[in-house]
């Protein structure tokens, strides 16, 4: 795969990952099933828009989930805010199953967790000023002092850079900018001081120029208040300016779980692959060029493919494989997980180079431990030695070529 500039400056710019004292979020095993009607009373399957979704958050930390239209994102975003009702699994948060939640203590979840929309227009209602807009969770809350109200008002609007406040807090949101609403939306998610904010593609209805400011301004927010943020998107240009780590999504699976860095120099699932070639590359000679994507459409959910579901659209398919046998997540590197099969792996070159020097490390060791007489010199280990040895150097020089030859495209 090749590393494209725009990569480059993500590997440079996006955060290191933090080692937080403890898991503030907790997902195991989630599944999130919309069930579907057949005029309106009998059973006609259905949508798995979540299924089968682990991991875990730790207070403080940042977390990018990437992926196509369709693939789950906003369900997974809905069941962590308390909207959506798991089907099954576990959605721990504080220590507490979200399942097992009383109305009162649901309630006080849903304070304790933002949301930031993704159009911020259509988010704030039309007949409210700021102050309205901003001062409603408050009172839902319970904050029954008028002054204290509005003192909060004030700090969080200086938090989100609209000062000075008195020329924005009496206006209406079509008298602001689509960065000016945006960031009362910013505003109205940290007012009532959360522990964990979602953002569903915060920045995807803004002009390009005000992008980074707003991204930039959710990383500050995050490091003032160590917030715990789920930034989800379709953009993986845009996961640098706060987000640690990176999930990716398709099919209602978490495919593929990795440090940023690790994840944009080192993508195992051949989707991540196709993600990170579909970046933009502000290089006039892309107009010259395709863009080299999986053919085809996503899968349907209410009756995904056997085996792996990205195999009708994958170029590496293992034919009696990958379409039969349902992949299971493994870690082949630190806290890298992937959500494959592990033979697929014998086509990384990364792999091939790697299990090529272990070869011939291997026909190295055998000729020294009979020469020390460890174990005992026979013509049998000589030959299985230069053997290994012979298949180390064959299998080590065929994955270097491939590395190479991918790093120059």
């Amino acid at each position: 795969m090749s590393i494209t500039p725009e990569i480059k400056e993500t590997m440079k710019a996006s955060p290191k990952i933090q080692t937080p004292d403890e898991v503030l979020l907790s997902i195991h095993d989630l599944h999130v099933w919309y069930e579907l009607r057949r005029f309106g009373f009998g059973n006609a399957g259905y949508v798995k828009a979540v299924d089968g979704v682990s991991f875990e958050l730790r207070q403080g930390e940042t977390v990018a989930v990437v992926g196509e239209s369709g693939c789950g994102k906003s369900s997974l975003m809905k069941t962590i805010l308390g909207i959506n009702i798991p089907t099954s699994g576990e959605l721990i948060f504080e220590g507490k199953n979200l399942a097992q939640l009383k109305q009162d203590e649901l309630r006080k979840y849903r304070f304790d967790i933002g949301y930031v929309q993704q159009d911020p227009y259509a988010s704030l209602p039309p007949f409210m000023s700021v102050q309205e807009i901003l001062e409603e969770p408050l009172i839902i809350s319970g904050v029954k002092d008028k002054q204290e109200r509005i003192e909060r008002i004030h700090k969080a609007m200086s938090k989100v850079k609209l000062h000075p406040v008195e020329d924005f807090i009496h206006k209406f949101p079509h008298m602001l900018s689509g960065g000016q609403q945006q960031r009362v939306v910013i505003a109205r998610a940290m007012i009532l001081e959360p522990k964990m904010i979602v953002a569903d593609e915060p920045v995807s209805m803004l002009d390009a120029s005000v992008r980074v400011e707003i991204l930039k301004l959710l990383s500050a927010l995050q490091e003032e208040y160590k917030l715990t943020v789920i930034y989800i998107t379709h953009d993986l240009s845009t996961v640098k300016y706060f987000s640690a780590r990176i999930f990716v999504m398709y099919a209602g699976h978490l495919i593929e779980k990795a440090e940023t860095r690790r994840l944009l120099t080192n993508p195992l699932h051949p989707y991540t692959h196709a993600l990170l070639a579909a970046t933009s590359d502000p290089d006039a000679a892309n107009a010259e060029t395709d863009k080299d994507i999986p053919p085809g459409e996503p899968p349907s959910l209410v009756n995904p493919p056997k085996g792996c579901r990205f195999h009708p659209r994958c170029a590496k398919m293992i034919q009696g494989l990958c379409d039969e046998k349902e992949p299971i997540e493994f870690e082949p590197e630190p806290e890298h997980f992937c959500f494959m099969l592990a033979i697929s792996m014998m086509k990384n070159p990364r792999f091939l180079t790697a299990f090529g020097l272990v070869l011939m490390l291997l026909g190295i060791l055998l000729p020294f431990l009979m020469i020390v007489k460890i174990i005992e010199a026979t013509y049998f280990l000589s030959f299985l030695s230069w053997g290994v040895s012979t298949l180390g150097l064959a299998v080590g020089t065929v994955g270097f070529t491939l590395w190479n030859r991918n790093n120059k495209r």
